[in-house]
C-alpha cells in the first residue's frame, strides 16, 4: 500500500523507526543532526521537550530506540543514540533561559503528586506553564524517585540528577520532601482537583526458602539495599557476596558490592545467560569488573551454621521448550551446588504495594492488587486519581515513566477544564520538502560500513575504589561527531512521483539494499513479494507500491530494508524521487519549548 495519511500512527511506524520505538517519541534524527552541526544546546532542548531528562537518560536509558535503528540493517551495531543524548547534555550551554515561563497568577486548580520520580516530574513540568498549583510529596530527601535511590552514582552522578530534577522543581513547584503519604483519602480531603500517583514499585520481591529467617541479618532486598547505599546508611559488605537475579537491578547490586568491599561477588540466575532480563551492556560492564554470572541455577536454601550465614545451595537446571516456545526449567539431576557467601542480595523483581490507598475511595484493584488504570488516559476508577510510571502497570524504566507523565498531564488538564479526557489531541505531523542534491545533507549520511564507536571508560582500578566515580566517560566531541554521522536521517522519507519517472532504473542500480523493484503488479501481495529484487520477508511492514507506469509496471519499494539514504533521489535524472522530512511531535499538555 502507498502511505498517504501522515497523521496515521501506522505511517509514523513505517517511517521513523527509532522515534516510534521510543516511548516518549523523541525526534532522534533531528537532535542527532543538531549534534553533528555542533548545536548542542538546541539538541539538548529538542530532547528535553520529549524525554525531559537527556543527561540522565544519556547514561541510563534502556535504549528501545537502538534495536529499531536502520543503521543496524547495514552492519551489526546501531547508532549509539543513547550516548549521543549525553553528548548534547554534557556540552550544552546554560539552558535556564530556555525553560518555560510559569504564570505568577495561578488558574485556581491544585494538583498533588505522590512520589517525585520521573513520571511525576514529567507531568508536573507539562502542567506548570498552564498555571496549576503543583505540590509534590516524597519520602526521600530530594527529587528523582528511583533514579536517586536505585541507580548507582557510578552510572548516574548526583550532580547530573540534581541539575535535571531542579530544572523542573524550579518551575514554581511546591515540594514536600521527607514526607510519607500514609492515606490517599487524607490527601484527597485537602481539596486537590487531581492526584497523580507516581510512587514507583517500592517493594522488592523476597525469596521464601529454607534458612531465610535464620540468616536475615545478612540477606538484603536489592532495591532497599541500593537505597541504603545511596543515602549512605550502608558503606560496606562482606567479602563473599551472592547476588540473586538476572535484571538490571542485579547488575547494579553486584557492581555496587564490588565497590563496598566485595572481593568475590557472583551473580546467580535461574534462566540461561542469553535470556536474562538485564541489558546486554549491563552484563558486559559486570563482566568487565570481574563479576561472574552463573546461569541455570535455582536457589534452594540459605545455609546457616551457629546462627551465621555460610552460603547457599542451588539446583542446577536446563531449559526445555515446548512447541509454543514456552520455557520450562528442568533439573539436570546433578548434586546440589554449594556457594559460600557472607552476604546475599536478592534482586529477583519488584512489585507494587498500596497499603496506603483505602479501598473505600472508589479505586478498583485487580486480582494482582494493582489499581485498574486506563492505558490511554492513565485515569483510575476514581476520576480525580491518575497513575503513571511503575505505579501504573508495574516496573518498566525511566523513559516509559516519562511517556506516562506526558499522557497523564494531558488527561489532568482536560479534566480540570471540564473536557472529555478520552478526546485525545492529535499529534503534530508534517512533511517538508528537503532539497536533495549531491551531498546536500546537513552532514554526510554514509551508507558504507561505519562501525559504532566505543564509549571510553575510566580505569577499573580507580572506579572500584570509589562508588561515586563515574565509569563511562562519554564521547569527546570529535568522536561524538563521527558517531552522529552514522545516522541515516530516517525521518527524511522517500517520495515517488509516477508522472516524472522515465523508468531508467537508475534508482534500482544505485540502491545499496536492493529495496527498489520495477515489476508487473499482482493482486496477491505474496505473489508480488516473490518478484522483488531482494526477498521481502517481513510481512508486518507494508510495501510501498506506486500507481501503474507507462510500461504497465509498478515501482515497489520494500520499506523494511530501505535506509532512507537518499541515493535514489540524488541519482534520479528527472526528480521522480524526492526526499521529504517527516515531522512527528506528540501532543503535550503545554508547549514547553
Amino acid at each position: 500500500m502507498k502511505p498517504t495519511n501522515i497523521k496515521d500512527p501506522e505511517y509514523f511506524h513505517k517511517v521513523v523507526d527509532c522515534q516510534y520505538a521510543c516511548p516518549a517519541h523523541t525526534p532522534v534524527p533531528e537532535y542527532i543532526r543538531l549534534i553533528a552541526e555542533g548545536k548542542y544546546t538546541e539538541a539538548y532542548m529538542v530532547n528535553w521537550e520529549s524525554n525531559v531528562f537527556p543527561g540522565i537518560l544519556g547514561r541510563t536509558c534502556d535504549r528501545p530506540c537502538e534495536p529499531a535503528c536502520r543503521r543496524g540493517r547495514v552492519e551489526k551495531e546501531p547508532v549509539a543514540i543513547c550516548r549521543l543524548k549525553r553528548v548534547a547534555a554534557d556540552n550544552k550551554d546554560d539552558v535556564k533561559g530556555f525553560m518555560p515561563k510559569v504564570p505568577t497568577t495561578k488558574n485556581g486548580k491544585k494538583i498533588a503528586f505522590v512520589g517525585a520520580g520521573p513520571a511525576s516530574l514529567t507531568a508536573a513540568r507539562d502542567l506548570a506553564p498552564l498555571g496549576y498549583e503543583l505540590h509534590i510529596y516524597d519520602e526521600q530527601k530530594a527529587g528523582g524517585g528511583f533514579m536517586r535511590s536505585q541507580i548507582p552514582s557510578f552510572r548516574l552522578p548526583e550532580s547530573v540528577l540534581d541539575e535535571e530534577v531542579n530544572y523542573i522543581l524550579d518551575l514554581g513547584i511546591v515540594t514536600q520532601f521527607n514526607t510519607r503519604i500514609d492515606s490517599l483519602k487524607s490527601l484527597l480531603d485537602k481539596g486537590y482537583d487531581a492526584v497523580f500517583v507516581g510512587c514507583g514499585a517500592p517493594r522488592g520481591r523476597d525469596l521464601d526458602i529454607p534458612g531465610r529467617k535464620e540468616a536475615a541479618a545478612n540477606i538484603h532486598i536489592g532495591i532497599d539495599w541500593l537505597a541504603s547505599v545511596a543515602f549512605e546508611h550502608i558503606s560496606k559488605i562482606g567479602k563473599r557476596v551472592i547476588v540473586l537475579g538476572g535484571g538490571n537491578t542485579a547488575m547494579d547490586c553486584c557492581r555496587t558490592a564490588r565497590r563496598l568491599g566485595g572481593k568475590e561477588v557472583k551473580v546467580l540466575v535461574r534462566s540461561p545467560f542469553a535470556e536474562m532480563k538485564a541489558s546486554p551492556w549491563e552484563k558486559e560492564d559486570a563482566a568487565h569488573e570481574d563479576i561472574p554470572i552463573i546461569d541455570n541455577h535455582v536457589p534452594k536454601a540459605f545455609i546457616v551454621e551457629k546462627g551465621k550465614l555460610k552460603g547457599m545451595t542451588f539446583d542446577k537446571v536446563k531449559p526445555e521448550y515446548d512447541e509454543a516456545g514456552k520455557r520450562k526449567l528442568v533439573s539436570t539431576g546433578e548434586p546440589e551446588v554449594f556457594i559460600e557467601a557472607d552476604d546475599v542480595l536478592i534482586a529477583v523483581g519488584q512489585e507494587n504495594a498500596y497499603p496506603w490507598i483505602e479501598r473505600t475511595i472508589g479505586i478498583e484493584f485487580d486480582k494482582w492488587d494493582m489499581p485498574v488504570v486506563n492505558a490511554t488516559t492513565f485515569q483510575s476508577t476514581n476520576p480525580k486519581v491518575f497513575f503513571g510510571g511503575d505505579a501504573a502497570f508495574g516496573p518498566k524504566n525511566v523513559i516509559t515513566a516519562v511517556a506516562h507523565g506526558h499522557y497523564a498531564a494531558v488527561s489532568i488538564n482536560l479534566m480540570c477544564k471540564g473536557e472529555d479526557i478520552n478526546n485525545r489531541p492529535s499529534p503534530y505531523t508534517n512533511l517538508i520538502n528537503t532539497k536533495m542534491g549531491i551531498h546536500e545533507w546537513a552532514y554526510d549520511s554514509q551508507v558504507t560500513t561505519d562501525v559504532r564507536y566505543k564509549v571510553p571508560h575510566a580505569e577499573k582500578k580507580m572506579t572500584l575504589k570509589d562508588r561515586k566515580r563515574e565509569v563511562e566517560l562519554g564521547f569527546d566531541l570529535p568522536t561524538g561527531f563521527k558517531e552522529a554521522e552514522r545516522c541515516l536521517n530516517c525521518d527524511v522519507e522517500t517520495i515517488f512521483t509516477e508522472s516524472k519517472c522515465i523508468e531508467c532504473d537508475a534508482c534500482v542500480d544505485i540502491c545499496p539494499t536492493s529495496c527498489i523493484t520495477f515489476t508487473a503488479n499482482e493482486d496477491n501481495e505474496d505473489d508480488l513479494r516473490k518478484h522483488l529484487k531482494a526477498p521481502a520477508t517481513n510481512k508486518s511492514q507494508d510495501l510501498y507500491v506506486s500507481d501503474v507506469l507507462p510500461t504497465k509496471r509498478v515501482m515497489v519499494k520494500d520499506e523494511d530494508v530501505c535506509l532512507h539514504c537518499g541515493l535514489c533521489a540524488e541519482r534520479c535524472p528527472t526528480a521522480a524521487w524526492d526526499m521529504q522530512k517527516y515531522i512527528y511531535n506528540t501532543t503535550k499538555a503545554s508547549k514547553v519549548w
